[in-house]
Protein backbone atom coordinates (compact mmCIF):
# COMPACT_ATOMS: atom_id res chain seq x y z
CA UNK A 1 0.00 0.00 0.00
CA UNK A 2 1.74 3.54 -0.70
CA UNK A 3 1.58 6.50 1.61
CA UNK A 4 -0.84 8.15 -0.08
CA UNK A 5 -3.24 5.15 0.50
CA UNK A 6 -2.53 4.41 3.98
CA UNK A 7 -2.96 7.50 5.00
CA UNK A 8 -6.21 8.15 3.04
CA UNK A 9 -7.50 4.42 4.64
CA UNK A 10 -6.48 5.83 8.34
CA UNK A 11 -8.51 9.09 7.93
CA UNK A 12 -11.56 6.61 6.71
CA UNK A 13 -11.29 4.64 9.47
CA UNK A 14 -11.31 7.21 11.79
CA UNK A 15 -13.92 9.25 10.13
CA UNK A 16 -16.05 5.64 9.94
CA UNK A 17 -15.23 5.44 13.82
CA UNK A 18 -16.11 8.61 15.15
CA UNK A 19 -19.80 7.94 15.46
CA UNK A 20 -19.53 4.20 16.52
CA UNK A 21 -17.43 5.53 19.09
CA UNK A 22 -20.71 8.26 20.08
CA UNK A 23 -23.00 4.90 19.68
CA UNK A 24 -20.63 2.72 22.40
CA UNK A 25 -20.15 5.96 24.56
CA UNK A 26 -23.72 6.58 24.85
CA UNK A 27 -24.19 2.59 26.13
CA UNK A 28 -21.46 2.70 28.53
CA UNK A 29 -18.95 0.70 26.55
CA UNK A 30 -15.62 2.58 27.44
CA UNK A 31 -12.27 1.98 25.42
CA UNK A 32 -11.19 -1.10 27.25
CA UNK A 33 -14.16 -2.80 26.29
CA UNK A 34 -14.08 -1.40 22.22
CA UNK A 35 -10.24 -3.13 22.04
CA UNK A 36 -10.98 -6.63 23.31
CA UNK A 37 -13.42 -6.30 20.74
CA UNK A 38 -11.10 -4.57 18.00
CA UNK A 39 -8.38 -7.78 19.17
CA UNK A 40 -11.14 -10.81 18.77
CA UNK A 41 -12.36 -8.78 14.92
CA UNK A 42 -8.38 -9.05 13.78
CA UNK A 43 -7.91 -12.92 15.11
CA UNK A 44 -10.95 -14.01 13.21
CA UNK A 45 -10.73 -12.06 10.40
CA UNK A 46 -6.93 -13.32 10.18
CA UNK A 47 -7.61 -16.67 11.01
CA UNK A 48 -10.65 -17.05 8.26
CA UNK A 49 -8.95 -14.43 5.42
CA UNK A 50 -5.58 -14.49 5.56
CA UNK A 51 -4.90 -18.32 5.01
CA UNK A 52 -1.74 -19.18 3.42
CA UNK A 53 -2.85 -22.14 0.57
CA UNK A 54 -4.90 -24.43 2.75
CA UNK A 55 -3.06 -24.68 5.02
CA UNK A 56 -4.18 -23.52 8.75
CA UNK A 57 -3.29 -20.48 10.70
CA UNK A 58 -1.67 -20.79 13.46
CA UNK A 59 -1.18 -18.78 16.39
CA UNK A 60 2.41 -17.46 15.12
CA UNK A 61 1.16 -16.83 12.07
CA UNK A 62 -1.62 -14.24 13.29
CA UNK A 63 0.34 -13.03 15.75
CA UNK A 64 2.46 -11.57 13.04
CA UNK A 65 -0.10 -10.47 10.86
CA UNK A 66 -2.37 -8.60 13.82
CA UNK A 67 0.56 -7.45 16.22
CA UNK A 68 -0.77 -9.00 19.19
CA UNK A 69 0.80 -11.70 21.02
CA UNK A 70 0.80 -15.31 20.81
CA UNK A 71 -0.26 -15.50 23.96
CA UNK A 72 -3.60 -12.79 23.22
CA UNK A 73 -4.10 -14.66 20.11
CA UNK A 74 -4.55 -18.17 22.09
CA UNK A 75 -6.64 -16.76 24.24
CA UNK A 76 -8.91 -15.15 21.60
CA UNK A 77 -9.24 -18.58 19.85
CA UNK A 78 -10.34 -20.56 23.19
CA UNK A 79 -13.01 -17.69 23.65
CA UNK A 80 -16.83 -19.41 22.60
CA UNK A 81 -17.40 -18.84 18.90
CA UNK A 82 -19.31 -15.28 18.15
CA UNK A 83 -23.31 -16.21 16.95
CA UNK A 84 -22.64 -13.50 13.81
CA UNK A 85 -25.25 -15.96 12.31
CA UNK A 86 -27.93 -16.38 14.78
CA UNK A 87 -30.20 -13.17 14.21
CA UNK A 88 -29.46 -13.02 10.73
CA UNK A 89 -31.18 -16.57 10.76
CA UNK A 90 -34.10 -15.97 12.79
CA UNK A 91 -34.98 -12.67 10.51
CA UNK A 92 -34.82 -14.62 7.50
CA UNK A 93 -37.09 -17.35 8.90
CA UNK A 94 -39.52 -15.06 10.13
CA UNK A 95 -39.37 -13.13 6.77
CA UNK A 96 -39.64 -16.27 5.01
CA UNK A 97 -43.36 -17.23 6.30
CA UNK A 98 -44.45 -14.08 6.11
CA UNK A 99 -43.68 -14.18 2.29
CA UNK A 100 -45.55 -17.54 1.92
CA UNK A 101 -47.89 -16.15 3.61
CA UNK A 102 -48.54 -13.32 1.08
CA UNK A 103 -47.35 -15.80 -2.14
CA UNK A 104 -48.32 -19.23 -1.48
CA UNK A 105 -52.12 -19.86 -3.03
CA UNK A 106 -52.41 -23.01 -0.14
CA UNK A 107 -52.89 -20.26 2.39
CA UNK A 108 -54.74 -17.45 0.35
CA UNK A 109 -58.16 -17.15 -0.73
CA UNK A 110 -59.73 -16.71 -4.09
CA UNK A 111 -58.94 -13.15 -4.56
CA UNK A 112 -55.04 -14.22 -3.36
CA UNK A 113 -55.59 -12.41 -0.50
CA UNK A 114 -53.65 -13.77 3.11
CA UNK A 115 -56.15 -15.99 4.65
CA UNK A 116 -56.74 -15.96 8.48
CA UNK A 117 -55.48 -19.24 9.70
CA UNK A 118 -56.06 -20.93 13.41
CA UNK A 119 -52.93 -22.27 14.63
CA UNK A 120 -53.28 -26.05 13.72
CA UNK A 121 -55.13 -27.63 11.00
CA UNK A 122 -54.84 -27.33 7.37
CA UNK A 123 -54.49 -24.84 6.08
CA UNK A 124 -52.73 -23.15 9.19
CA UNK A 125 -50.29 -21.18 10.90
CA UNK A 126 -48.84 -24.13 11.81
CA UNK A 127 -48.62 -25.56 8.43
CA UNK A 128 -47.43 -22.20 6.88
CA UNK A 129 -43.88 -22.27 9.26
CA UNK A 130 -43.30 -26.03 8.41
CA UNK A 131 -43.92 -25.15 4.66
CA UNK A 132 -41.43 -22.09 4.46
CA UNK A 133 -39.41 -22.26 7.76
CA UNK A 134 -38.40 -25.53 8.30
CA UNK A 135 -37.76 -26.90 11.42
CA UNK A 136 -37.70 -23.60 13.57
CA UNK A 137 -40.30 -23.69 16.95
CA UNK A 138 -43.93 -23.02 15.12
CA UNK A 139 -44.09 -20.79 19.26
CA UNK A 140 -41.12 -18.61 18.46
CA UNK A 141 -41.90 -17.73 14.87
CA UNK A 142 -45.38 -16.57 16.05
CA UNK A 143 -44.27 -14.65 19.13
CA UNK A 144 -42.03 -12.64 16.75
CA UNK A 145 -44.73 -11.78 14.48
CA UNK A 146 -47.28 -10.99 17.17
CA UNK A 147 -44.83 -8.96 19.19
CA UNK A 148 -43.93 -6.98 16.04
CA UNK A 149 -47.38 -6.40 15.04
CA UNK A 150 -47.22 -8.01 11.63
CA UNK A 151 -49.78 -10.65 12.96
CA UNK A 152 -52.92 -10.02 15.22
CA UNK A 153 -55.12 -12.39 16.81
CA UNK A 154 -58.36 -12.49 16.29
CA UNK A 155 -60.53 -14.95 18.43
CA UNK A 156 -58.86 -18.61 17.33
CA UNK A 157 -57.65 -16.99 14.18
CA UNK A 158 -54.51 -15.21 12.85
CA UNK A 159 -54.55 -12.34 10.68
CA UNK A 160 -51.40 -11.09 8.52
CA UNK A 161 -51.39 -7.31 9.21
CA UNK A 162 -48.31 -6.52 6.91
CA UNK A 163 -47.21 -7.71 3.29
CA UNK A 164 -43.59 -7.92 4.88
CA UNK A 165 -41.93 -8.76 8.62
CA UNK A 166 -39.73 -5.59 10.03
CA UNK A 167 -38.06 -6.51 13.46
CA UNK A 168 -39.30 -5.02 16.01
CA UNK A 169 -38.24 -1.71 17.00
CA UNK A 170 -36.34 -2.53 20.39
CA UNK A 171 -33.04 -1.30 21.18
CA UNK A 172 -31.11 -4.59 20.96
CA UNK A 173 -32.39 -5.56 17.58
CA UNK A 174 -31.56 -2.10 16.18
CA UNK A 175 -28.33 -2.75 16.98
CA UNK A 176 -27.85 -5.93 15.80
CA UNK A 177 -29.09 -4.21 12.59
CA UNK A 178 -25.98 -2.17 13.10
CA UNK A 179 -23.82 -5.30 13.19
CA UNK A 180 -25.37 -6.45 10.22
CA UNK A 181 -26.03 -3.53 7.80
CA UNK A 182 -22.92 -1.29 8.39
CA UNK A 183 -20.46 -4.85 7.76
CA UNK A 184 -22.46 -5.65 4.35
CA UNK A 185 -21.53 -1.96 3.38
CA UNK A 186 -18.14 -2.12 4.90
CA UNK A 187 -17.37 -5.71 2.47
CA UNK A 188 -19.24 -3.76 -0.41
CA UNK A 189 -16.88 -0.81 -0.21
CA UNK A 190 -13.87 -3.31 0.48
CA UNK A 191 -14.55 -5.62 -2.62
CA UNK A 192 -15.07 -2.81 -5.10
CA UNK A 193 -11.31 -1.20 -3.83
CA UNK A 194 -9.54 -4.51 -3.92
CA UNK A 195 -11.73 -7.19 -5.85
CA UNK A 196 -10.05 -6.72 -8.93
CA UNK A 197 -11.04 -9.88 -10.54
CA UNK A 198 -13.85 -9.53 -9.77
CA UNK A 199 -16.97 -6.96 -11.17
CA UNK A 200 -17.48 -4.17 -8.61
CA UNK A 201 -20.23 -3.80 -6.63
CA UNK A 202 -23.39 -1.68 -7.01
CA UNK A 203 -22.46 1.88 -4.68
CA UNK A 204 -24.24 4.66 -5.09
CA UNK A 205 -25.02 7.90 -3.03
CA UNK A 206 -26.92 11.37 -3.73
CA UNK A 207 -25.80 14.15 -1.30
CA UNK A 208 -26.82 17.79 -1.39
CA UNK A 209 -25.39 20.39 1.14
CA UNK A 210 -27.94 22.87 0.74
CA UNK A 211 -30.89 22.09 0.67
CA UNK A 212 -34.16 24.06 2.63
CA UNK A 213 -35.46 22.92 5.92
CA UNK A 214 -39.03 22.37 4.08
CA UNK A 215 -37.94 19.90 1.31
CA UNK A 216 -36.52 17.30 4.17
CA UNK A 217 -40.21 15.84 5.37
CA UNK A 218 -40.90 15.42 1.51
CA UNK A 219 -37.61 13.47 1.00
CA UNK A 220 -38.19 11.46 3.50
CA UNK A 221 -41.65 10.46 2.40
CA UNK A 222 -40.35 9.84 -1.55
CA UNK A 223 -38.06 7.68 0.13
CA UNK A 224 -40.24 6.02 2.13
CA UNK A 225 -42.44 5.70 -0.41
CA UNK A 226 -40.71 4.47 -3.20
CA UNK A 227 -38.16 2.82 -1.46
CA UNK A 228 -40.53 0.39 0.12
CA UNK A 229 -41.82 -0.30 -3.46
CA UNK A 230 -39.11 -1.18 -4.98
CA UNK A 231 -37.53 -3.21 -2.12
CA UNK A 232 -40.45 -5.50 -2.22
CA UNK A 233 -40.45 -5.71 -5.42
CA UNK A 234 -36.62 -6.84 -5.12
CA UNK A 235 -38.49 -9.43 -2.58
CA UNK A 236 -40.90 -11.06 -4.61
CA UNK A 237 -37.95 -11.33 -7.46
CA UNK A 238 -35.17 -13.00 -4.92
CA UNK A 239 -37.71 -15.28 -3.46
CA UNK A 240 -38.60 -16.71 -5.89
CA UNK A 241 -35.38 -17.79 -6.59
CA UNK A 242 -34.69 -18.55 -2.98
CA UNK A 243 -34.71 -22.66 -2.55
CA UNK A 244 -35.75 -22.34 0.58
CA UNK A 245 -38.43 -20.62 -0.35
CA UNK A 246 -39.03 -21.79 -3.52
CA UNK A 247 -37.93 -25.69 -3.54
CA UNK A 248 -38.53 -25.69 -7.30
CA UNK A 249 -35.87 -22.81 -8.30
CA UNK A 250 -33.03 -24.89 -9.41
CA UNK A 251 -29.76 -23.69 -9.76
CA UNK A 252 -26.23 -24.85 -9.13
CA UNK A 253 -24.17 -23.73 -5.81
CA UNK A 254 -25.10 -21.29 -3.19
CA UNK A 255 -24.52 -17.46 -2.93
CA UNK A 256 -26.25 -15.02 0.14
CA UNK A 257 -26.99 -11.17 -1.41
CA UNK A 258 -29.13 -8.22 -0.28
CA UNK A 259 -29.80 -4.48 -1.25
CA UNK A 260 -30.10 -2.39 1.52
CA UNK A 261 -31.28 1.36 1.18
CA UNK A 262 -30.84 4.04 3.40
CA UNK A 263 -31.18 7.52 4.36
CA UNK A 264 -29.16 10.00 6.18
CA UNK A 265 -28.85 13.17 7.32
CA UNK A 266 -25.63 15.70 8.38
CA UNK A 267 -24.84 18.95 9.60
CA UNK A 268 -23.70 21.10 6.03
CA UNK A 269 -19.33 21.79 5.52
CA UNK A 270 -18.38 25.08 6.31
CA UNK A 271 -18.24 25.53 2.25
CA UNK A 272 -20.23 28.55 0.41
CA UNK A 273 -24.26 27.92 0.16
CA UNK A 274 -23.79 25.72 -3.26
CA UNK A 275 -24.90 22.57 -4.00
CA UNK A 276 -23.32 19.53 -4.44
CA UNK A 277 -23.39 16.15 -5.15
CA UNK A 278 -21.59 12.92 -4.66
CA UNK A 279 -21.62 9.84 -6.64
CA UNK A 280 -19.33 7.24 -5.94
CA UNK A 281 -17.11 5.30 -8.09
CA UNK A 282 -18.04 1.35 -8.22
Amino acid sequence: MSQDSHSALQHAVLKLLKPLVRLLLRHGIAHKAFCELAKRAYVEVAARDFQVGRRKMSDSRIATLTGLTRKEVARIRNLPPSDDGIDIQRYHRAARVVWGWVHDPRFQDEQGRPLPLPLEGEPSFTSLVRAHSGDIPVRAILDELLAVGVVVREGELLRLTAPAYIPRAGEAEKLHILGTDVAGLIDTIDRNIHGEAKPPLFQRKVYYDNLPEEFIPILRAILVREGQTFLERLDREMAAHDRDVNPDAGGSGRRAAGIGLYYFEDEPPNTPETGDKGDPTP
